[in-house]
């Protein structure tokens, strides 16, 4: 015999116990498990493609490497765009894909071209293809460094004593070594004895060739062995290498030693690297993408700690990046919000109900159906993040809406009946909400479901945000009506709801307040149009933005000195900042890179980045920081360009399209036309308040000096081209001609001319070249030697070239440069026929979101109008309803306008959850209409119905507004990018009150005054 519905609680009060007991341990359980992150791991559709071709002209690179690979990617299927840059010897390839690509194999098919067309590119070109994920950047660094080593000891010991050891910590990809210097064998010839010998470095380069090898000549049988015979050739010694025999004519026997100086000297590279203002190694950590950065991080500290014991006495290593630290303080700050306000939306059901049970139900509801949201989160994938912890900290609101409704109404029908059986009780206040329970829930879940439509990296990030959301607010519908009742009824006094006291009823208390305002609709109609207004009037002057941003407490800082500055120069200039880096009280550490960056990047010798860390007690934000960096060293080092930015924002613009917010191309055919006009641009950007490190896109390679043959002369004398490049390399960078077989490491050996790090022009243009028979003859008799001035990096997209002109944002906000910026080009740049501007960025991606959010916010709407609809089968409700929720808006702009907070991805979010949390609201409420206008007059069923729903309602805006005031504070960094979604929602909250509580009393008595009960 089947158990009646109405004993359900009580028949099934032990199993769903034991399920809700559980699910609490699971979730603690699995909470222990999540991987911890900064952000959710989302694969971005870029592919880069970087080609290296020594130092070819940037003409010639363009027709012979970057035309023929852009070519080929352009071929890709699911390719949007397209954009390269190429620099003297090398160009950089972006190709942005599709989201809903499988950025694997569009990494195959980009590769599948390439090799496709690799006969016809030049034959010493290096090609690199990597997708662009946040698993390519270091996430933590440490310094090396000594008073007492060399540049090559201390390299050395990076590379075969703390790399290794640092690479056994699971979860770590590679341990990059980034400074120090390589340990190379340097051949200095001694021209006028080679000469006087007859000898060319083609002699030397030939007898290296022939000697230093290891080469097997097959197996040997012998006696039922089988031996394998290798002839050893070797050099693994610099004595070896100094009696290697050049030549042997039988009259005399020609050693290197005799015609070169062998000395050991550090590689030529035009890179340098400082830490602290020290000459340093760097040391970075780029972990594998599925790997836990929490635990990575907290284990490569116990592992560092390891090694410090096993490193010389003279060598310290430190941290000077961690980005562990401010992940696990943004989860903390979250987390934090989260805890508190969840506190005091308890206290505040407390003060409401005087009901330790009832309160006590809601204390113990909530945890189980966050450990049911966790429990769904892992069993999907998804990791401990801000967004996810944002997303619960946000629904909080409403979860705690769902357990105050159930219980406010289980204790209102014990107050009203208060003699009746507990289960009795249960029975007919879940019976009674159940409809609107359900009505509610899903008017809050769908508004969710459009998110959907969101494209790009706002789209990939609150995806994760509405998924959790959608979750967290699915969870708390089912736990709040199957595990909601059973928790009340353990806490009872009458386990099985059969013992009672006798106890003197409560009736609701009539409000006389609603009369006035339902007789008097005008107050009501006052209201709307003051909403409707302020709908019309705040859009317009409210500050806009894409992301929320987030101070994060690190500066990168990108410098470039002047085209064709040396690297001894840039670096003299940049001990220079150093010095103010040293001054500025905020600054705890820094590293320098020059020559190099921390990302995947083309870099010129005149070119690098600082890694700033900040102290955690500071007055300044990192934006105050940066200006008074950005103004001092402007005044020390005018020649400079300097560029601030912030570790993660930097990291994401990396793998966006661009990394500044404010970004103008110019586009057209003459690369000289283009330059003009950018210069144009940039000035105009440059006169609009609020922009700070504007660049119009000149990036001019160094001078360089051609050398170019006379074939005829060359010709005469035995020599080709080829040769006549070698030799000249010979005396500038010098040539490889072999390595030494060292025990850890293969030693290059370097063949060189004397003085070749001290040559000049002039130098050139005497050099002696060795003929085929030994003799020397001035290089000006078979060449030609010319200066040329620096060429321009050439941008472009989709195959046309382009100016990109860019800037940053400084007190100031997006939505407001963007159209001065716009309206300064209009007016004060003339464009020639053939060119046009595009605007991209971050201000491109916050158009295209703001598009998406509108018809989500319109797709939203009618969703609930929808729901609302099915529910009450009446139109003209459906439509009320709707109005209502969509007046909330108002409340949510007006919040963001008070608080000059801007209007960007976060808060916009915040506006649709507020159509959704009034539509659910007003569904109580129409509920308790609809049942009381059953049995008594219109008027009397309206003001019962508020006053019924007027103690639910107060909990849950109080309860609601106060869970979200910690995020709304912006207190700590993770909670900084939930800040304008939380003060949107509060604001809707805010305003809520007074459309439930006087407009919609006051529009359904004008709706059904002509009818008296329905």
């Amino acid at each position: 015999m089947s158990t009646p519905v109405k004993d359900y609680f009580i028949s099934h009060k032990k199993p769903i116990s034991l399920v809700l007991a559980l699910i609490l341990m699971g979730g603690v359980f699995v909470y222990t498990k999540l991987q911890t992150s900064l952000f959710p791991d989302i694969t971005f559709p870029k592919i880069k493609i970087i080609a290296d071709e020594g130092l070819q002209p940037v003409n010639k690179m363009m027709i012979t490497v970057t035309k023929p690979l852009e070519n080929a990617v352009k071929q890709v299927p699911d390719l949007e765009v397209v954009r390269s840059t190429t620099s003297r010897g090398s160009c950089e390839i972006s190709a942005f894909m599709k989201w809903s690509a499988d950025i694997d194999l569009s990494q195959q098919r980009i590769q599948a071209q390439i090799d496709k067309i690799k006969n016809d590119l030049p034959a010493d070109v290096n090609i690199a293809v990597e997708k662009m994920n946040p698993s390519i950047l270091p996430v933590s660094g440490y310094t090396l460094e000594s008073h007492n080593r060399s540049p090559i000891e201390l390299k050395m010991l990076a590379t075969f004593t703390v790399k290794p050891f640092l690479s056994q910590v699971a979860g770590v990809s590679e341990i990059r070594v980034i400074g120090g210097k390589t340990k190379e064998y340097w051949l200095v010839l001694d021209r006028a004895k080679m000469s006087a010998l007859s000898l060319t470095p083609d002699n030397i380069n030939t007898a290296l060739a022939q000697t230093n090898f290891i080469k097997s000549g097959g197996y040997l049988a012998d006696y039922k062995m089988l031996y394998l015979t290798v002839t050893d050739a070797t050099l693994s010694a610099k004595d070896q290498l100094e009696n290697l025999v050049i030549t042997d004519n039988r009259k005399r026997i020609t050693r290197l030693k005799d015609i070169a100086e062998v000395k050991i000297s550090e590689g030529i590279e035009y890179t340098k690297i400082n830490a602290n203002g020290h000459d340093g190694v760097l040391i970075a950590v780029i972990k594998q993408p599925d790997a836990n950065l929490i635990d990575l991080s907290n284990d490569m500290a116990v592992k560092v700690a390891a090694l410090k014991k096993i490193l010389p006495a003279d060598v310290s290593i430190k941290p000077y990046y961690i980005q562990a630290d401010f992940v696990n303080e943004s989860v903390k700050s979250v987390s934090d919000s989260l805890w508190i306000g969840l506190v005091l939306a308890i206290i505040v059901a407390i003060i409401f109900l005087r009901s330790v049970k009832a309160s006590a139900t809601i204390l113990i509801t909530i945890p189980i159906t966050l450990g049911l949201t966790l429990i769904v989160l892992y069993s999907i994938g998804y990791t401990i993040n801000i967004m996810t912890l944002g997303a619960i900290a946000a629904a909080i609101g409403l979860i705690i809406d769902d357990a105050i409704v159930v219980v406010e109404q289980i204790h209102r029908t014990h107050e009203e009946h208060p003699n009746e059986l507990t289960r009795h009780l249960l029975r007919k206040a879940i019976d009674y909400l159940f409809p609107a329970m359900v009505g509610s829930s899903i008017s809050t879940i769908v508004i969710f479901i459009p998110f959907l439509l969101m494209t790009g990296v706002a789209g990939a990030y609150f995806k994760v945000l509405t998924n959790t959301m959608i979750i967290t607010l699915t969870c708390s519908f089912f736990v709040t009506w199957i595990g909601l009742p059973v928790v009340y009824l353990l806490l009872s006094r009458d386990k099985l709801g059969l013992v009672k006291k006798e106890e003197e009823a409560h009736e609701v208390k009539r409000q006389k307040w609603v009369s006035f305002f339902i007789l008097h609709p005008y107050v009501g109609v006052a209201i709307a149009v003051a909403l409707i207004a302020v709908l019309v009037v705040v859009p317009g002057k409210l500050e806009t933005g894409f992301l929320p941003e987030m101070d994060e407490g690190a500066i990168v800082l990108d410098y470039t000195s002047p085209p064709g500055t040396s690297l001894e120069e840039t670096d003299r200039m940049l001990r220079e900042v150093e010095k103010i880096l040293a001054k500025q009280p905020e600054v705890a550490a820094y590293s320098r890179r020059t020559g190099t960056q921390m990302g995947f990047f083309i870099t010129e010798p005149n070119t690098g980045d600082y890694l700033i860390q900040l102290k955690k007690e500071r007055d300044k934000s990192t934006e105050e920081v940066s200006a008074d960096l950005r103004t001092r060293i402007a005044e020390s080092q005018p020649a400079l360009r300097v560029d601030f930015g912030q570790v993660i924002g930097d990291m994401l613009g990396d793998l966006m399209s661009s990394t500044q917010p404010i970004e103008v191309k110019v586009f057209g055919t003459d690369q000289q036309k283009l330059q003009e006009l950018s210069k144009q641009i940039a000035a105009v950007v440059g006169g609009v308040k609020g922009t700070a490190d504007v660049f119009d896109g000149i990036t001019i390679a160094g001078p360089s000096v051609s050398i170019v043959p006379r074939y005829s002369q060359l010709a005469q004398y035995g020599l080709n081209p080829a040769s006549l490049q070698y030799q000249a390399q010979t005396a500038l960078e010098g040539n490889l001609a072999g390595n030494i077989y060292e025990s850890q490491q293969l030693a290059p050996i370097r063949m060189v001319y004397p003085g070749n790090r001290s040559l000049n022009i002039a130098g050139i243009k005497n050099l002696n070249v060795f003929l085929p028979n030994g003799n020397l003859l001035p290089i000006d008799q078979l060449a030609t030697v010319e200066l040329h001035p620096g060429d321009a990096e050439i941008n472009r997209q989709d195959l046309q070239s382009m100016g990109v002109i860019t800037a940053r944002l400084e007190g100031a906000d997006l939505g407001s440069v963007m159209p001065a910026i716009k309206k300064g080009i209009a007016e004060k740049v003339s464009l020639p026929s053939g060119y046009h501007v595009e605007y991209g960025g971050a201000y491109a991606e916050q158009q295209q979101s703001f598009k998406e959010l509108l018809l989500i916010l319109i797709t939203a709407s009618l969703l609930v109008f929808g729901v609302i609809l099915f529910l009450f089968k009446q139109f003209r409700i459906a439509l009320l309803i709707l109005a209502i929720s969509v007046l909330g808006v108002a409340g949510s702009m007006l919040a963001l306008y008070l608080t000059k907070t801007p209007l960007n991805v976060g808060s916009y979010t915040g506006l649709i959850m507020i159509v959704g949390i009034i539509g659910e609201n007003a569904i109580f409420t129409f509920l308790q209409f609809k049942e009381s206008a059953a049995k008594q007059s219109v008027d009397e069923a309206i003001i019962y119905s508020i006053s019924t729903r007027l103690r639910p309602k107060l909990m849950t805006a109080l309860g609601a507004i106060i869970a979200l005031m910690p995020l709304a504070l912006g207190i700590g960094a993770g909670a900084q990018l939930h800040q304008p979604l939380a003060i949107a929602v509060i604001g809707g909250f805010i305003v809520a009150l007074p459309l439930l509580l006087i407009v919609l009393p006051s529009m359904l008595r004008v709706v059904y005054r002509k009818s008296e009960s329905q």
